[in-house]
């Protein structure tokens, strides 16, 4: 069976975790389980959130094969990591990790909307529950709100373009499709080199639908009040507002005296690693340790 996802800088994070044999660490974001799992080989106690069902169910699978009283699964965002830990009686713990973005799998499963590589509704919700899908927000914003959204999270250079052309065309159709959208933005833009011109775009209402940049901001502050002296945060990122976010965090709690900077500069993936898993390239980890 496929990985539900691959971990990126697998080796990079345990050892920034320094990970100890019974200690109890927090996976943020377990996706497929693959940086759970080598918490739980260290010999580490494992709580392993996630918000996507898919996910948890992945996570359970590859889990499997470990002491069942060293780890656990908790369902929800981790913007609520904080009072999901106590409620398990999971506090103080000794580390947390965070790796943010879409897992492989999500992007590659069909039915989810999180990729423009196949067809299918314009959903991009992580966790089903929520109200709010892509569709909605591209048939449903403003024109300026929607130029808003595509910069704030997308960085997109072509947003009032790509805006203005959206509520033209959804004004006589609905744009529902991952397919419908791709095409208007390519239209636009053309095919520019390297990645698909629907990136930015399409990345840009990931995180709208899932407010990330919010739930990131809640999710530090809560991770970061568990952890025990000497406990250590690590934070894998892909998205430069996700990593402005982590680094302004981490610098204020260390000139508060709250933390120790563990890494001056983020650790980058090797070419060997980038090479064997393409999606790693724009990975970025940044770590802290409480005092």
């Amino acid at each position: 069976m496929k990985p539900f996802h691959t971990p990126v800088l697998l080796h990079e994070t345990i050892k920034s975790l320094n990970v100890n044999p019974g200690e109890r660490y927090v996976d943020a974001t377990v996706g497929g389980g693959g940086h759970s799992l080598a918490i739980l080989e260290k010999q580490g106690i494992i709580l392993a959130i996630d918000c996507d069902p898919e996910a948890l169910k992945a996570a359970k699978r590859r889990l499997s094969s470990a002491c069942p009283s060293s780890w656990q699964l908790a369902s929800g965002n981790f913007a609520h990591l904080k009072e999901m830990a106590q409620q398990r009686h999971f506090t103080p713990v000794a580390g947390v990790l965070f790796d943010l973005g879409v897992s492989s799998h999500q992007l590659e499963a069909t039915g989810r909307g999180f990729s423009f590589n196949q067809d299918s509704l314009l959903d991009m919700r992580m966790d089903p529950s929520l109200s709010v899908t892509a569709a909605d927000l591209v048939n449903g914003l403003t024109q300026k709100e929607l130029v808003k959204l595509f910069n704030k999270y997308g960085q997109e250079s072509w947003a009032a373009q790509i805006s203005r052309l959206l509520v033209q065309l959804r004004s006589r159709l609905p744009i529902k499709t991952t397919r419908q959208l791709a095409a208007m933005v390519s239209r636009i833009k053309g095919r520019q080199g390297g990645i698909h011109p629907a990136t930015q775009v399409f990345q840009a209402l990931r995180m709208a639908v899932n407010d990330e940049l919010n739930n990131l901001r809640l999710g530090l502050a809560g991770a970061v009040d568990i952890l025990k002296p000497g406990g250590r945060l690590v934070v894998i990122s892909f998205h430069s507002g996700e990593d402005r976010i982590v680094k302004n965090f981490f610098r204020r709690q260390a000139v508060n005296g709250q933390v120790a900077q563990l890494t001056k500069k983020p650790v980058r993936p090797t070419p060997s690693e980038v090479a064997r898993n393409p999606r790693s390239r724009s990975a970025k980890l940044r770590s802290i340790e409480k005092k």
